[in-house]
């Protein structure tokens, strides 16, 4: 008589036998429906919950916060979408109002929803601090709140301005948010930043508030690809003892945005701030830099250029040569006269 249990066919037929019921059973998990509870499409309870997503927060994540807060049936129900869905990538940090009893496709085309992104701010690279202040009163802060906030908000040592310190970002603060607490976020985030540049570690003379003035000359003044050579550019004028005659300079004073072309009558317009009248840097930054600015601003290209002129759009030369520089200006001319630098909106 054989005895089956120890030959080497038993062994083989009770092995497969056992993967094939794991593969079983991993299907049966893996079926959509099995073991992710979800509420119906369409439904919901008429009630809000505010939902806080951070900054590269994971959808596992998100979708624990959705289910405990009772906008979801499961977590596992909203995690299955998002990772089926690539725009849940998109999803932007912030404070989401979000309605509760939902089914998980309807709560990730909410969190896409940026209109119940509550006290969203959103600070554009380059933007100014009078551009910026209107957005905290559309959250809901006062213009009495304001107030104090600007004058009460700490600046890191050895910076005298808030402008160039609200770093450019979307932010989003919960209703009944005071302006004080929402602006030091944002100077908190610009000190970080400038950090991470390595405002504070550069050998160079200038102090990390002069490096921020310059990180915001070379944000107005160019495209991104031209930002280092902006930098050098400024270096070398300085050391030559020339004004840096910066047109943005002059925009900034007369708070004028989207034109090319400048007058001579606002070459003479009397401010600190003129860098066809006065020698230097001005005595602040003229807006609020991004960190590609911030990064040029301590990482300049070599180069003897002291001259550079955006000939027509995407299009700016540097040169060391005047008169250079001077055939290019009519170049550029021509171009403003034939329409090229006109808005394609």
């Amino acid at each position: 008589m054989k005895i089956w249990d120890k030959s080497p066919l038993f062994r083989i037929g009770t092995a497969l036998a056992v993967v094939a019921a794991l593969t079983f059973s991993l299907h049966l998990v893996r079926v959509p429906g099995t073991s992710a509870p979800d509420f119906a499409c369409g439904n919901s309870s008429g009630t809000r919950v505010n939902i806080k997503i951070d900054a590269g927060e994971s959808g596992s994540s998100i979708a624990q916060s959705l289910a405990a807060a009772g906008v979801v049936k499961s977590a596992q129900a909203y995690f299955r979408v998002a990772v089926g869905d690539m725009r849940s990538q998109k999803v932007a940090p912030g404070n989401h109002s979000i309605d509760v009893g939902i089914c998980a496709t309807q709560a990730l085309e909410q969190l896409l929803d940026s209109a119940r992104i509550t006290g969203l701010i959103n600070i554009f690279e380059g933007a100014w601090l009078s551009e910026i202040i209107p957005q905290l009163y559309t959250a809901k802060m006062s213009v009495a709140d304001v107030a104090s906030a600007i004058r009460n908000v700490s600046k890191p040592k050895g910076f005298t301005t808030l402008e160039g310190l609200l770093f450019p970002a979307q932010y989003s603060f919960e209703d009944g948010t005071l302006a004080t607490p929402a602006m030091q976020s944002m100077v908190n985030r610009a000190e970080l930043e400038m950090r991470k540049a390595g405002f504070y570690t550069s050998r160079e003379k200038f102090t990390p508030q002069q490096l921020l003035i310059i990180a915001s000359l070379i944000q107005a003044e160019g495209d991104t690809k031209d930002f280092a050579k902006i930098s050098q550019v400024i270096r070398n004028r300085l050391a030559k003892g020339m004004p840096l005659q910066f047109d943005s300079t002059v925009h900034y004073v007369k708070k004028t945005r989207g034109s090319v072309f400048l007058s001579t009558q606002s070459t003479l317009i009397n401010s600190a701030y003129n860098t066809y009248k006065r020698y230097g840097l001005p005595p602040g930054p003229i807006n609020n830099p991004g960190a590609d600015a911030l990064l040029a601003a301590v990482n300049p290209v070599a180069g003897d250029w002291l001259y550079f002129i955006t000939v027509a759009p995407s299009d700016t030369r540097f040169t060391s040569d005047i008169n250079q520089f001077n055939n290019w200006k009519i170049e550029y001319k021509k171009n403003l006269r034939a329409g090229k630098f006109r808005s394609n909106k």
